[in-house]
């Protein structure tokens, strides 16, 4: 800004001319004094010149609707979405979402800086305000096959682009406590460059957290506890309130949060399908449930606004407020929290839950053509075991962490057979980057799998090809089927694909609008359900997504083998 567009917001405010926009008759929240103010809001140069009584070039009348700041995602992977953040911008803002910490670790793990490059000069193309966290974890641990790795001298370079807010999440926290020197080098870059560090630490307390705590982590979404929310505020860390698709934790901690230490809480999705949001919503979903299970609005709301802004150092988003931007949102009610106008830099951006501004949704070709796997004959699916007693990956309904359970298991000539073990299914994941031909192979229970197979390349976090089934012939169809569709999600019953979402971005993303990707991912969730059998109280596409991140307990499969989360190695299928 100039001084002659200063002088401007200055005149404005002061009431000494017309504001080039002013939203009339508003009922305006601001959750620092928690008060309600009957007010206009007077906008000039894109920021709020003030909130009273004003006269505009433009008026436009609120008929009371409540006023709020414009909501921020403290952390989210715009992947998951499995839409371009063109597409997702489209999907969220007529949410009343504004802001976003983006954290581009899923594409950075399949194509490197070209990925990440990728997302940012999508975003440009956006009003939603997108800010990005450089990945600190590609690949999220040593013990992975990613098709990219970003080492510290990358991450160094990265923290220079002007988007680049800090250091995303650090999955790899026994790298902090051990001192592993690549881990701490990307620390010390972040901390030289003055920029912040999320964090990533399910189950981690007492010396240990403190110990990452002292590496200058500052903020952790992994919260499933009311004692973990506790201990990371007491340790000085922000913790960001989950509501995602397959982890779903606001409910459960949110009766740690107070009055008096919300400030140091925000709200996130981290990760979050399409229909979920078009559905039940995006932020706005967060502060529809904490109100709903007690928090007061305004707590609620400075935790999905003016919290987060101050976490992540935004110092110009947050508040309606002069000299803040003019991201507003005009909201129904502080109970459902529907959208009924999105402004973002004093431009309406959506109403009536409709975006008003166009997207083209450009693909780049260095981000296309991503799967290359090793040619598979079926019986690289068989699991051979010398022990009747086997190690098997344990689900939990909307959870994340998956327990480590012994069970007895019917062989035939030494061979785990499905249809001798009805209750437990095949894990299989198989490196889909450089041709290498590693297959893990594994056991899980309670997902519940019937008579087909499911398999995608989304396999967080070097996204593999991950597949889950009780028999090896349509686990082999949907592996194979999956290569020549170059990435996504596929569905095979009786050897026949009843469904299919191509991603040919990275194999995680739909150059599609998301109203496509949603109806399709829709179709693709009642064929899980109904002709798979997998109930409905597991969400089948991310929860399988999950189950190859070697870095949330207790146990998970990587391309490698099965990886025991709490001693962090490797471990046989056969239990003692």
């Amino acid at each position: 800004m100039n001084a002659k567009k200063l002088s401007l917001l200055i005149n404005a405010a002061s009431g000494k001319c017309e504001a080039e926009l002013v939203i009339k008759n508003c009922r305006v929240v601001n959750p620092i004094t928690r008060t309600v103010k009957n007010a206009d809001i007077a906008v000039e140069q894109g920021l709020i010149a003030g909130v009273g009584s004003y006269r505009g070039k433009t008026e436009i009348d609120a008929h009371g609707l409540f006023a709020v700041a414009g909501l921020i995602d403290a952390h989210v992977h715009i992947e998951s979405s499995m839409c371009t953040p063109e597409s997702f911008a489209q999907l969220v803002v007529p949410k009343g979402t504004t802001t976003v910490i983006a954290d581009p670790h899923e594409i950075a793990n399949v194509s490197g800086s070209e990925g990440i490059h990728f997302m940012i000069n999508s975003a440009r193309r956006v009003p939603l305000k997108v800010h990005f966290m450089i990945p600190s974890c590609v690949p999220a641990t040593s013990f992975e096959d990613s098709g990219a790795i970003l080492d510290s001298e990358s991450v160094e370079e990265l923290l220079k682009e002007p988007e680049i807010l800090g250091l995303g999440e650090l999955m790899n926290a026994p790298g902090v406590s051990s001192c592993n020197s690549e881990v701490l080098e990307k620390i010390c870059a972040a901390k030289n460059a003055q920029k912040i560090i999320d964090g990533h630490a399910p189950g981690l307390n007492g010396f240990a957290l403190n110990a990452y705590s002292a590496a200058g982590i500052k903020t952790d979404h992994e919260c499933s506890s009311p004692q973990e929310v506790l201990e990371r505020l007491e340790n000085g860390m922000y913790v960001l309130l989950r509501q995602g698709s397959a982890a779903q934790n606001l409910a459960e901690i949110l009766p740690s949060v107070t009055k008096e230490n919300s400030r140091r809480c925000a709200m996130c999705t981290d990760d979050k399908h399409p229909q979920d949001i078009i559905e039940s919503g995006h932020i706005n979903a967060n502060l529809k449930l904490a109100v709903k299970n007690g928090l007061d609005c305004f707590t609620a709301i400075a935790m999905a606004t003016i919290n987060a802004a101050e976490c992540y150092g935004l110092n110009d988003v947050g508040l309606i407020a002069p000299g803040y931007s003019a991201d507003i949102v005009l909201f129904n009610n502080l109970e459902n929290f529907e959208a009924e106008k999105v402004f973002i830099d004093g431009k309406l951006a959506a109403e009536n839950g409709k975006a008003v501004f166009e997207i083209r949704n450009r693909v780049d070709k260095a981000v296309t053509h991503s799967v290359h796997i090793k040619p598979l004959i079926i019986e690289d699916l068989s699991i051979k075991l010398t022990s009747e007693n086997a190690k098997v990956i344990s689900l939990k309904n909307h959870e994340l962490v998956t327990k480590c359970e012994i069970r007895k298991v019917n062989l035939t000539n030494g061979i785990f057979d499905c249809k001798e073990n009805p209750q437990i299914q095949k894990l299989i994941v198989m490196e889909r980057h450089k041709k290498t031909g590693k297959i893990g192979k594994g056991l899980i229970e309670n997902y519940g799998i019937h008579g087909g197979a499911i398999a995608t390349t989304i396999a967080h976090d070097s996204h593999n090809i991950i597949s889950a089934g009780d028999n090896d012939n349509d686990i082999f169809v949907a592996i194979n089927e999956l290569n020549k569709m170059g990435g996504g999600i596929i569905l095979v019953k009786d050897g026949t694909v009843i469904g299919s979402l191509s991603l040919p971005i990275a194999g995680l993303m739909s150059d599609r609008n998301f109203v496509e990707v949603s109806q399709t991912l829709k179709s693709l969730l009642e064929l899980a359900w109904n002709e798979l059998g997998i109930s409905r109280e597991i969400e089948p596409f991310m929860t399988l997504s999950f189950l190859s991140l070697p870095v949330i307990p207790e146990i998970k499969l990587t391309p490698r083998g099965l990886f025991d989360v709490n001693k962090f190695e490797f471990t046989p299928i056969e239990a003692d």
